[in-house]
């Protein structure tokens, strides 16, 4: 087996997760002072994504699309094929997931959302359901726009915020037998799982599982779906926590993952530090269902809305996300920042995931109810007091009911998520002592209500206001604990 590679400091026992690469290249950071950082988050409408990136410190709202890239990828950078058909580079990069996948046909994307807009117009008609173990945010709504319903079936465990399942991304097969029993094939699409659970603290998924929900479709005809965004994280899970696992390489686990699946898709912003995105089948028929959506609204099959060089670095990115010392370096660190948090009694899912710490904005902020959006209150505090732009994963990225009721999300959390090879350990330490003094002064923050609330997607672009003052008396806080400092 693989170890995990950690130092560990022989005074004080400390586990300090150790960076598998040096920087070649690096950028400039800007820490605006406070008074400015609330200027700058009230003209976003109290939403991070509306930030602007040079006013923002530490970018923690993704790792989407802004991994960073290696040295060799760089390089492959310059061998693009530029051609509109037929390109060397899309062979090379099909060649490339077709030996990771064991799939026989790929059908490039501009991103992991456009895979989805595909799947779900191909598969999905008014009045079917979409079982999955997890809801993503866009997924979920391209099935809807469509008619369609979904229905999640996590297992009770992974609905907690803390718990010492290993698993907590698992569907649970019994209530998947009864389902697809009560509902019937013909009134399901297909059955979807996704590794590492983006929304509940991205909590991976283990191979026994997948092969029971790849039994129950099989023996009910029903098409089976694997989003493998996240897979890389979900790798060093399986490798690390599953027993029978320790030993089998990251490529076999991979290729054993996907032969469960009659069709596998990705975002490469995530899996393959590269923007573009990828759907993999070895069924004839949807294939070439699929191809001609491809075509329509993405691109000719040998490109599919990505250029040919974000391409040629994608095929190098996937050979990377088979190696363990790579796949390793996000779980580390997220384990490291989510064990700086606890040190300071910030409440977080347990046990670490992968893509980001997540806090826990419901024990964070017990005295803001959730039709104040306690979630993205604290992401806009978060901002406040350290430049720190991290995501809100709760109420805010539901959709209303049909009714026009709030659809109030399971779990309120903060993600402040660690893209690849980007931070550093000095890094982690800033944002847990800026998120401490926060928890210790969390009584000052207020809820947030809508001024401009869009129908769909409204977490990307809507705008908020504070149901008072609590940001301008957070910043006086800050600024008497703190004077001028930054």
């Amino acid at each position: 087996m693989n170890e995990v590679k950690f130092f560990f400091n022989q005074t004080g026992g400390e586990r300090i997760p150790l960076e598998m690469h040096k920087a070649k290249m690096v950028q400039r950071l800007h820490l605006l002072p406070v008074d400015e950082r609330q200027a700058a988050i009230e003209n976003a409408g109290f939403n991070t994504f509306l930030l602007k990136n040079r006013d923002v410190f530490l970018d923690m709202l993704t790792d989407s699309g802004v991994n960073a890239m290696s040295d060799e990828q760089y390089a492959a950078l310059l061998r693009a094929d530029d051609s509109y058909a037929g390109s060397e580079t899309f062979y090379r990069l099909e060649a490339e997931l077709s030996k990771m996948f064991g799939k026989k046909y790929f059908l490039p994307a501009h991103q992991g959302r456009a895979c989805e807009h595909i799947l779900a117009k191909t598969l999905v008609k008014p009045g079917q359901a979409v079982i999955m173990n997890f809801h993503f945010t866009t997924t979920k709504a391209h099935i809807t726009l469509l008619g369609g319903k979904v229905i999640e079936l996590l297992t009770d465990e992974g609905l907690k915020v803390e718990s010492d399942i290993a698993f907590k991304g698992d569907m649970d097969i019994e209530k998947l037998k009864s389902t697809v029993q009560a509902l019937g094939k013909e009134n399901i699409a297909f059955i979807r799982v996704e590794a590492g659970t983006n929304l509940i603290g991205g909590q991976p998924v283990s191979v026994k599982n997948m092969r029971e929900v790849s039994q129950i479709c099989k023996a009910n005809g029903i098409t089976s779906v694997f989003d493998a965004s996240l897979l890389s994280d979900n790798l060093y899970f399986i490798k690390t926590r599953e027993q029978g696992y320790e030993n089998t390489e990251i490529s076999d686990i991979t290729r054993e993952i996907a032969s469960l699946f009659d069709i596998v898709y990705f975002s490469a912003r995530k899996l393959g530090c590269v923007r573009g995105g990828g759907i993999l089948t070895s069924n004839d028929e949807l294939h070439i269902a699929m191809r001609e959506l491809v075509t329509l609204y993405e691109g000719f099959l040998t490109y599919g809305g990505m250029s040919v060089k974000e391409m040629e670095a994608l095929a190098v990115g996937l050979r990377e996300a088979l190696d363990f010392n790579v796949i390793e370096q996000t779980p580390i660190f997220v384990e490291a920042l989510t064990n700086e948090l606890r040190k300071f009694g910030v409440p977080t899912v347990l046990p670490a995931g992968g893509l980001g710490c997540h806090i826990d904005a419901k024990r964070f902020l017990e005295h803001i109810p959730q039709s104040e959006y306690p979630a993205g209150a604290l992401a806009a505090a978060i901002y406040l007091v350290g430049g720190i732009r991290g995501m809100e994963r709760g109420t805010l990225s539901e959709q209303r009911n049909d009714d026009g009721s709030e659809h109030f999300a399971e779990m309120e959390l903060v993600r402040l998520a660690l893209p690849k090879r980007v931070f550093t350990l000095s890094h982690i330490k800033f944002v847990a002592d800026r998120v401490a003094w926060l928890y210790r002064n969390r009584h000052l923050i207020g809820g947030l209500e809508f001024v401009d609330e869009p129908s769909i997607l409204r977490f990307f672009f809507g705008r908020l206001r504070a149901k008072n003052d609590w940001h301008i008396r957070l910043a006086e806080a800050f600024k008497r604990d703190f004077g001028e400092s930054l």
